[in-house]
């Protein structure tokens, strides 16, 4: 695992450990995605939500984004995410949130006054074929859409055969891409669908 782009391209990340069921995103689709969000990056503040050892958080910052979010369960995981930031010296534009994502989000975010411009959102595939969308809609996708900025984005990377909703928490598809067995969704404000 490496950056791709931008301050600190070529740059090593620690993989998680054996045994997590973290699965970081393979560089062709970390590619295209940042193909997609790159324009909305510089001085953004980006969300990194289930973000394992940090591969899309710190791909933003290293592309100009001015601070990242990051949450995660996994305490082992944690701790190498931890290690990459360090190892990259953005520690003073960094927060870790440490716990489960459903539970914790909105308890993190509304007591900051923050709008953010990209969002990450990639769950574990075991816990997102069996996600309940009504549930999810009211712990994830409320509280991120009271958070997003106005031309914000949320990309929901999904497994293969699990389709989002049109639309959740006042947010709306604006593109789809299937990579094999998996699908990255871009959400954006209804209002500004095309």
């Amino acid at each position: 695992m490496h950056i791709l782009a931008g301050l600190y391209k070529g740059r090593g990340l620690l993989s998680p450990p054996a045994g997590s069921d973290t699965r970081p995103v393979t560089g062709l689709v970390k590619k295209s995605l940042f193909g997609m969000i790159g324009p909305l990056l510089p001085e953004a503040t980006v969300l990194d939500l289930y973000c394992g050892t940090g591969t899309l958080g710190l791909e933003a910052l290293s592309q100009g984004a001015a601070k990242c979010y990051f949450a995660e369960r996994d305490r082992r995981v944690l701790e190498r995410l931890r290690e990459n930031i360090q190892a990259l010296g953005v520690a003073d534009r960094c927060v870790v949130w440490g716990g489960d994502v459903a539970h914790g989000l909105a308890g993190w975010l509304d007591p900051l006054d923050l709008r953010a411009e990209v969002v990450f959102v990639d769950p574990p595939f075991e816990a997102a074929r069996q996600w309940d969308w009504a549930e999810v809609e009211g712990n994830i996708f409320g509280p991120l859409t009271r958070h997003l900025s106005g031309n914000g984005v949320v990309a929901l990377r999904l497994p293969g055969r699990v389709e989002a909703p049109e639309r959740i928490g006042g947010l709306a598809i604006r593109k789809s891409r299937d990579y094999g067995d998996m699908s990255v969704v871009l959400l954006a404000a209804e209002e500004k669908r095309t």
